[in-house]
């Protein structure tokens, strides 16, 4: 069994004991499933390349639909890059998004969901980017892995240091606005990695189509971990 498969197995045997990331039950009742993938057609009618265009239409969703989060995202190829040049790479524009992303409040509170150390931290302030960022490492029955924390409030990666042990529980961040967070709106990219390839306080979240299989091996459903019914 190779290293991501041992840690799905493992993630899936210990299921009851993560806690959750934020305050919401992200039921059926709470929880609003985007699509931001090209057949959303009414993607088609938005600026994106505008944040409070894309902000609008988050929040106008939730209000309509009468949710508190929206979530969603793993593995989905996505229209929403192409708002940043950020994306670029080379002639194939990365799109397939690596994490699960919950659309929320900035100053939303975030908590790690297990026991852990900060491996790293570090704010990605290029347009479209994560913003503050913060990864956590955790150690399960001899196997590595991280979890890594985007579009983060500036003082979520302030008094932090590497190695710093935190709590299943602890509050570790909090959602940031658009002025920190890269230009988004407000919303945790949530991220659960094998290896993080020598990379510290980011890892990327999005992945060119060409390279789906690659990073579908590096980075493991984050629902392993989240736990969120609706996405099954």
């Amino acid at each position: 069994m190779d290293k991501t498969a041992h840690i799905i197995k493992i993630l899936e045997e210990n299921r009851d004991f993560f806690s959750n990331i934020i305050d919401i039950e992200m039921s059926e009742k709470n929880a609003h499933i985007f699509d931001f993938s090209e057949t959303n057609a009414e993607l088609h009618d938005i600026d994106l390349n505008s944040t409070e265009a894309l902000t609008n239409y988050v929040f106008d969703t939730l209000k309509k639909e009468k949710k508190k989060v929206g979530v969603g995202g793993y593995m989905e190829d996505r229209l929403i890059y192409k708002k940043s040049k950020h994306f670029d790479n080379d002639g194939e524009p990365r799109s397939i998004h690596l994490g699960i992303d919950l659309w929320l409040e900035a100053g939303t509170p975030i908590y790690s969901p297990l026991p852990g150390v900060i491996h790293s931290f570090k704010l990605n302030n290029n347009f479209g980017d994560y913003g503050a960022t913060l990864i956590l490492e955790h150690l399960i029955e001899r196997e590595t892995f991280y979890t890594l924390y985007g579009h983060l409030s500036l003082d979520s990666i302030h008094n932090k240091e590497k190695g710093q042990q935190l709590r299943r529980g602890d509050i570790i961040a909090k959602i940031g606005d658009e002025s920190i967070n890269g230009n988004w709106p407000p919303h945790l990219h949530f991220q659960v990695i094998s290896d993080m390839l020598g990379n510290e306080g980011n890892f990327p979240g999005v992945a060119p189509p060409s390279a789906k299989e690659y990073f579908h091996n590096l980075c493991i459903d984050p629902n392993l971990i989240l736990k969120i019914d609706i996405l099954k």
